[in-house]
């Protein structure tokens, strides 16, 4: 009896399917610092800036977390790429920082070409929306390890911004503005406690359509792309609108703005805006305060920009001419945390 790595549970010719399959999205990607193909032990990419008098390279690691449930339920995986860039994108625009390079890792227990080339079509058009290369990755079979169906999907983006330019929120003071630009959704956070509401407690599936959501499916809502928020932001920086940015991910704004705040200075958010139908409908069913509520999800806040008063009218013209909404989110104090100044 003769044994093959296939009888192991990993097929190295759905592999090499998988990869001739991404080949044609991922080149759409390269530009002329672009020095390598796929298929190298790694990518090459020509360290030139000559726009910038100190460069400083910026680098961060996302995953894409139990979103990945939802889109297997639906049996779609070709959003989950474009919010594991985005994402990523976002991380790293908070710094100042635009993106030069983006590589992908894909684990799952039983690989199926269509299924990763989906997913790093959808990594190789975020790549495109947002001016980088995707230049290289892994997709690992791991049988036993993970079981068949299931699929990880993480990746690391490097950007580069002048060392001038830098947004670390150090200049923010007492008596600045919080700007919020609104979510598309979920974007990449609190799944766990979404599926275990929607799906588990109320007994929904991803093809209901409640009434809530306007006649679309629950699936579609759960599935809606995290946005980058690259282009409106940009003329801002370029311009020197802006204190500190933050990235609302896991841990809501009362997780996140608290790391762009310096020493002294707080901040009070007014929750005025509208927050969208999908979180609402997950406070409701699953009977969720709404203090968790902000600590799990964004509340439809995606980011947050500080800018000094001086500043407001010219950022929001920015964003209005970017085509951007944006909302007036609260205000920086002297004293320590982030705080709500009403319920609700």
């Amino acid at each position: 009896m003769s044994l093959e790595y296939r009888d192991a549970g990993v097929d190295i010719e759905e592999g090499e399917k998988a990869v001739a399959m991404m080949k044609a999205a991922v080149r759409k990607t390269f530009g002329p610092a672009v020095l390598s193909d796929l298929g190298s032990f790694g990518g090459l990419y020509r360290a030139s800036f000559p726009g910038l008098a100190s460069p400083v390279l910026v680098a961060s690691t996302d995953g894409v977390g139990t979103k990945l449930k939802v889109a297997s339920l639906v049996g779609d995986y070709t959003t989950v790429g474009r919010d594991l860039v985005n994402h990523c994108v976002n991380d790293i625009l908070a710094q100042g920082a635009a993106p030069l390079f983006f590589l992908d890792y894909i684990a799952c227990g039983r690989l199926d070409a269509v299924t990763a080339a989906a997913i790093v079509g959808g990594m190789a058009s975020a790549c495109l929306e947002n001016g980088c290369a995707l230049l290289g990755g892994e997709t690992a079979e791991m049988p036993g390890f993970y079981s068949p169906g299931d699929y990880d999907v993480a990746g690391t983006i490097i950007g580069v911004v002048d060392e001038d330019r830098i947004i670390d929120g150090s200049g923010t003071a007492p008596g600045d503005l919080l700007l919020a630009l609104p979510s598309s959704g979920l974007h990449t956070n609190g799944y766990s406690l979404a599926r275990k509401v929607l799906f588990e407690m109320a007994g929904m599936s991803p093809g209901d359509r409640p009434e809530e959501l306007g006649g679309e499916s629950l699936g579609g809502a759960l599935l809606a792309v995290h946005r980058s928020y690259l282009k409106p932001v940009r003329s801002l920086l370029a311009e020197g609108l802006l204190l500190g940015i933050c990235h609302v991910t896991g841990g809501g704004i009362p997780g996140n703005l608290v790391r762009i705040l310096p020493e002294g200075c707080g901040a009070v958010i007014s929750e005025t805006w509208p927050v969208p139908p999908l979180m609402k409908l997950i406070e409701e069913l699953g009977g969720v305060p709404r203090e968790e509520m902000r600590r799990a999800f964004n509340m439809g806040a995606g980011m947050l920009l500080a800018v000094s008063p001086r500043n407001r009218e010219r950022a929001e013209n920015l964003l209005r001419d970017a085509g951007e909404t944006c909302f007036v989110a609260g205000e920086t104090f002297a004293g320590a945390g982030v705080v709500y100044d009403r319920e609700g």
